[in-house]
């Protein structure tokens, strides 16, 4: 899997950029937001997330842990694919998405492209308690912070699991101890993940 990638921004298009990384160009599709924070010619550095189908290895590309975990959580639903979910973040900054879910906003959901309003209920029902409507963290020169899920789901990535395993095991410690700190979240976190396959 690969988790980032890191080096200089080759092309941006609509929907995706090239980062060339030890001669190798990376197709990265991202959404908007992202990609206007890229300067071609410029190095950078994105989270990324692996998508592997029969027929295509596809990587999308993030600026922070936090807009990459809700990637993924938001693939947990049912009908609610890679490009779905990116196109829910696209529309919504991760606070907001966090902030729709856990109010039970569906209305805000149905403005993204794709998502009507059945999806957007079973985005509610499945999701509301697994996400938490506060801020993950404070911006510091411009920075997004890492919340304390994102930083246990990184660790845990790095330990080898899965980063839908990670995701998922963060996300159910999460719902029963919100206010959980990081050892806490990691401990608890791995003891429900088990021994790595």
């Amino acid at each position: 899997m690969i988790a980032s990638v890191s080096g200089e921004v080759v092309d941006i298009a609509l929907d995706h950029a090239v980062i060339e990384c030890a001669g190798v160009g990376y197709r990265v599709l991202a959404t908007p937001p992202t990609l206007g924070r890229l300067v071609r010619g410029e190095h950078t550095r994105l989270l990324t997330s692996m998508i592997v189908r029969e027929d295509s290895m596809t990587l999308y590309g993030f600026t922070d842990p936090d807009a990459r975990a809700l990637f993924g959580l938001l693939q947990t639903v049912t009908g609610v694919g890679p490009r779905l979910a990116m196109a829910t973040l696209a529309v919504l900054e991760p606070d907001s998405l966090r902030r729709a879910l856990a109010e039970s906003d569906a209305k805000a959901l149905t403005a993204v492209p794709g998502i009507g309003k059945r999806v957007a209920e079973r985005l509610v029902v499945e999701l509301r308690d697994k996400v938490d409507a506060g801020p993950v963290g404070s911006t510091v020169s411009g920075a997004p912070a890492v919340g304390v899920g994102g930083q246990v789901t990184e660790a845990l990535i790095g330990l080898g699991f899965t980063e839908n395993a990670a995701q998922q095991a963060v996300a159910s410690v999460l719902a029963q101890q919100p206010d959980a700190d990081s050892p806490t979240l990691l401990r608890t976190a791995l003891a429900g993940l088990g021994p790595r396959r």
